[in-house]
């Protein structure tokens, strides 16, 4: 089964070939951050043009390199939520376009979910179908825009135990790093800047460490403004690794107390601050320390692309659950 495969949930344009659920036939990703940068955000408004743009051409070399043409195609699967409404809109228009034309299934797909399914992509690192994992497993998803601990139970049988009640904690590394002057994206910034600081030199306080499967990070983010604002002379270096030190022992600990409360023997990580290094450390370590097993995808399926989503859309059709042509945009969809 080969599956077209499309993702515009936010500032990321990428089109993908997924044959069988697992195998990457194509994975092509056009990125906007060049345009964003100097905004020191995500402007909707330029992100939704953007995609309008360049739409129609990844989606040529997606089908240009897995050597497939459209005639092929088995189904289009489609980011339609959570993310941008104006961005998810371009996605979607063009994947009913292609599935009303060629007459084959459309399969809506949740971003967050698609998040989880890249630790089911055939890669050269371990996956979950590689590895034979049985369900269930707990997965630590967290982004920019999302952080969340899952029980995967079986295919489409998600629960959340738990999410953050304010700032995710991509959203917290950018925020920190705008302050800091550091630039655009946060997160890989404060992440190259870390190994050259000293990770306890400021002792921040670990926000909701010992309370249930829920996150806070809005705390520490005004921690790093007010003490800075305190001690203009301290090393940005050592803000940056103590800063990040704390919210990886927050992650890494609830994750590693989820698995063990719910007897699962895997641990997956999933979202953009998933690539982040010394969370993917810290989070091997720890499970290493407890005997689970733990999966991460590579680097290139950390951050939003469209091969999770063919991935997601595979299992959802082998349980019959395709889209109509009404389906819309949701851009608070949430996932369980």
């Amino acid at each position: 089964m080969n599956i077209l495969a499309i993702e515009t949930s936010c500032d990321e344009t990428s089109a993908a070939v997924v044959k069988d659920g697992c195998k990457i036939l194509s994975n092509i990703i056009a990125t906007q951050v060049e345009f964003h940068k100097k905004y020191g955000g995500i402007v909707p408004e330029i992100a939704s043009r953007k995609h309008i743009e360049v739409i129609n051409p990844i989606i040529e070399q997606a089908l240009d390199k897995a050597k497939v043409k459209f005639k092929d195609l088995d189904a289009v699967a489609v980011t339609y939520g959570p993310g941008l409404v104006g961005s998810l809109l371009v996605g979607l228009c063009a994947a009913k376009a292609i599935a009303y034309s060629l007459d084959i299934p459309l399969v809506g797909v949740n971003h967050l979910e698609a998040h989880i399914y890249a630790n089911f992509l055939e890669t050269r690192h371990s996956s979950l179908v590689t590895r034979n994992r049985k369900f269930p497993f707990v997965c630590l998803l967290v982004s920019g825009g999302h952080t969340m601990l899952v029980l995967v139970k079986d295919h489409g049988e998600d629960e959340v135990l738990g999410r953050t009640r304010d700032d995710a904690a991509g959203e917290a590394f950018d925020k920190v790093a705008r302050f800091l002057e550091l630039g655009y994206p946060g997160g890989p910034i404060i992440d190259k800047l870390a190994k050259e600081g000293d990770p306890n030199a400021i002792k921040f306080t670990r926000p909701m460490l010992d309370q249930g499967y829920d996150f806070s990070f809005s705390g520490i983010k005004t921690a790093v403004v007010n003490l800075v604002t305190r001690n203009p002379q301290l090393e940005t270096r050592n803000i940056a690794a103590s800063f990040q030190q704390a919210v990886v022992d927050v992650l890494v600990a609830k994750t590693i107390r989820a698995a063990k409360e719910y007897n699962c023997k895997t641990i997956a990580l999933a979202g953009g601050v998933s690539a982040n290094s010394a969370l993917r450390k810290e989070m091997e370590t720890q499970a290493k320390n407890n005997k689970l097993k733990v999966l991460i995808p590579p680097l290139s399926l950390c951050t939003d692309n469209a091969a999770m989503v063919g991935c997601a859309g595979y299992y959802h059709l082998k349980d019959k659950k395709a889209s109509d042509l009404n389906l819309t945009a949701v851009a608070s969809l949430r996932l369980g």
